[in-house]
């Protein structure tokens, strides 16, 4: 079973043989529970796709920022 430290901004890695085997990928979010009853911390990735990110340098309008809301990708 892989170890890793918390730093001194309470940050983890996640190892690579996790992130591999989790699909986790750079850019990905992840979700992060407690499970009191096993006293264990679980960090998964989530159940929807990845989250949409506009590209740097792209001009943002209220147009796109409004329909970027509509199809769900402002959250």
């Amino acid at each position: 079973m892989p170890i890793t430290k918390v730093n001194r901004n309470y940050q983890v890695t996640i190892p690579k043989e996790v992130r591999t085997r989790a699909r986790i990928e750079k850019g990905d979010s992840v979700l992060v529970e407690y499970d009191e009853e096993g006293e264990l911390v679980v960090v998964r990735p989530p159940t929807k796709g990845r989250r949409k990110t506009w590209k740097l340098g792209a001009r943002l309008t209220i147009e796109r920022i409004e329909e970027g809301i509509e199809r769900g990708h402002g959250s």
